[in-house]
């Protein structure tokens, strides 16, 4: 081969060498700005693109991810004049590639100084004990104000936080004391309210137990007073139950006695007695009566005297001997 084949073969290289380059793969969540002779010309999305060379320049290859940038310490003064140090964290998103390219020069230090200014007039408009509570709605302000400022950029601000808030080291001790004198305080109210909740139940288990107390007493009594009812019935049965046998008994001995009496009158009948025997007997009723406890006898007329008398008990045992 000669020089001329050489020549020929590094020119082939050479356009096939610059055309590989002008093939261009866009990645996902990119856009390429294309600019032509200097000029914006378009943006290319996702997939193949050819660049004509020596026309065609890439201007910038934009990410349309959000990103975060944190932004160093800025010093702000509230209302009540405390200078304290906040710091901020953005999260934005570029939603026009040529906006951002072409809109402002350095978009991030843009965003960084108006996010600086926007916080110092939000926070000059608050004390510091809302500045330190009112972090919610400080975020909101500031993402609203970025946002709106940042939509001509092509650049959507979704979510501004104050990461750190850092007030002066004096405030921070003052701070530090309160809380001290919050947390004692909050310690003795717990302290107290325990205490008062330990004595309510205290008092209640000697309530409950009081009440235990009379009700085993009242309940002890009534068993008792039932025991002794129950006794007194028995007893009182008892004696009744006595009384009745005794009772029966006697009308028994009465009525054995009364029939003993009929059984000898009816005897005494039927053996036709004779008149010393009637004097006899007469005389064992008068023995009987005089033996008792009775202060006045009444001699039956019948009784003449004693010889009488005497004479006819001698017949009456000579008539039973016989």
């Amino acid at each position: 081969m000669g020089a001329g084949g050489y020549i020929l073969l590094a020119v082939i290289i050479f356009f096939v060498i610059v055309l590989i380059r002008c093939i261009q793969i866009v990645p996902q969540s990119y856009v390429y700005v294309i600019e032509r002779f200097g000029s914006f010309y378009c943006e290319w999305q996702t997939g193949i693109h050819f660049k004509v060379p020596f026309i065609y320049r890439i201007a910038g290859k934009i990410s349309l991810k959000e990103k975060v940038v944190d932004f160093k310490p800025q010093p702000v003064i509230t209302k009540d004049n405390v200078t304290m140090q906040i710091d901020t964290v953005v999260f934005y998103q570029i939603t026009d590639a040529k906006q951002f390219i072409y809109g402002v020069e350095r978009p991030i230090s843009a965003i960084e100084n108006l996010s600086a200014t926007t916080l110092r007039n939000i926070i000059g408009e608050m004390d510091l004990d809302g500045t330190l509570t009112s972090r919610d709605v400080i975020n909101n302000k500031i993402t609203a104000t970025l946002d709106i400022a940042t939509d001509p950029w092509g650049i959507k601000v979704n979510r501004v936080e104050l990461k750190n808030i850092i007030p002066p080291k004096e405030i921070q001790n003052a701070m530090e004391k309160q809380m001290k004198a919050e947390r004692e305080r909050r310690e003795k109210i717990l302290q107290a309210e325990g205490e008062k909740k330990s004595q309510i139940l205290v008092a209640e288990g000697e309530k409950e137990s009081k009440i235990l107390r009379a009700e085993a007493e009242k309940q002890s009594e009534i068993l008792r007073a039932e025991a002794e009812k129950q006794a007194m019935i028995l007893r009182a049965d008892a004696v009744r139950e006595q009384k009745i046998l005794e009772a029966t008994g006697e009308a028994q001995a009465i009525e054995l006695v009364q029939q003993a009496l009929a059984d000898s009158i009816v005897k005494l009948n039927q053996s036709d007695p004779s008149a010393q025997v009637l004097q006899l007997k007469a005389l064992e009723a008068f023995q009987k009566a005089s033996d008792g406890k009775a202060t006045k006898i009444i001699i039956p007329s019948e009784i003449q005297g004693i010889a009488g008398l005497a004479t006819g008990i001698k017949e009456v045992i000579s008539e039973s001997k016989n």
